[in-house]
């Protein structure tokens, strides 16, 4: 747990979160801020051992899963053996290629991962949070659920359902008490984004060193990365009290690039 957290109140004291790609990155940041709130978090990852470090950190649990593999997610008995009143679907990874050179299965795992997995998770864990008569499910989208970029059509187009698949939660979520929203960051310091910097200095021939700046940055107004507890922050509040009449929004947090 972040020492800068300890502050916070026990707001989500009673409540369990249920946090996708949870070992790294912005979902490690979300877990422990989660935690850091009252939160009973489970840490779901498919690497165990990130997922059991994080997991132990916050004194939360922690679950093994591949989400690509629909038989995985099935195999975790979503609302029986496993019950949550908060869902925070952030697992994703990213592949960068023109399209006429896109791997069709690469695509598809994309989308399954960052599609079909939240939807699948969601299916498995809405009739605990009906029955609960509250609920809040947040997705982690991205700029690009709103925005296109060249040579990544698996994952623009998977953020682009999701924003579609959280308004559809919303909507049938209302009268129950459960809300869904997206936060859509811009460009985050975690191993995803390190990694697409390679990617982009092959697929443009730059140095790596100009690709953040040139490439990623360029239509940002604020330029630098977003850090994985801002985006953790604004997970938290929509989780949190006096948030019931937020639902069926997505709330962009990208340093002004769609504002331009």
């Amino acid at each position: 747990m972040d020492p800068d957290q300890s502050h916070q109140s026990q707001q989500l004291a009673g409540r369990t979160a249920l946090v996708t790609g949870g070992g790294s990155g912005i979902g490690r940041a979300v877990a422990g801020r989660l935690a850091a709130d009252g939160a009973h978090v489970i840490v779901l990852d498919r690497n165990e051992a990130s997922a059991r470090q994080v997991a132990s950190e916050i004194g939360g649990e922690h679950l093994v899963a591949d989400l690509g593999d629909r038989d995985a997610i099935d195999a975790l008995g979503l609302g029986t053996e496993v019950r949550a009143d908060i869902l925070v679907n952030n697992a994703g990874l990213q592949h960068v290629a023109p399209i006429e050179d896109f791997d069709p299965d690469t695509f598809a795992l994309i989308h399954r991962v960052m599609l079909q997995a939240p939807f699948l998770l969601a299916r498995g864990l809405l009739p605990g949070m009906y029955a609960g008569g509250w609920g809040r499910i947040v997705n982690i989208s991205s700029a690009h659920g709103h925005r296109a970029s060249a040579y990544k059509v698996a994952y623009v187009s998977a953020k682009h359902g999701l924003e579609g698949l959280s308004k559809v939660i919303a909507l049938e979520g209302a009268v129950r008490g459960v809300t869904s929203n997206t936060v859509c960051p811009g460009y985050v310091r975690t191993p995803l984004v390190e990694a697409q910097i390679a990617d982009q200095a092959t697929t443009h021939g730059i140095a790596e060193e100009d690709v953040l700046r040139d490439v990623m940055l360029a239509r940002a107004a604020v330029k630098r990365l977003i850090e994985p507890d801002e985006v953790a922050g604004l997970v938290a509040f929509l989780c949190g009290p006096g948030t019931g009449s937020i639902t069926g929004t997505s709330h962009l947090m990208d340093g002004g690039w769609t504002a331009s």
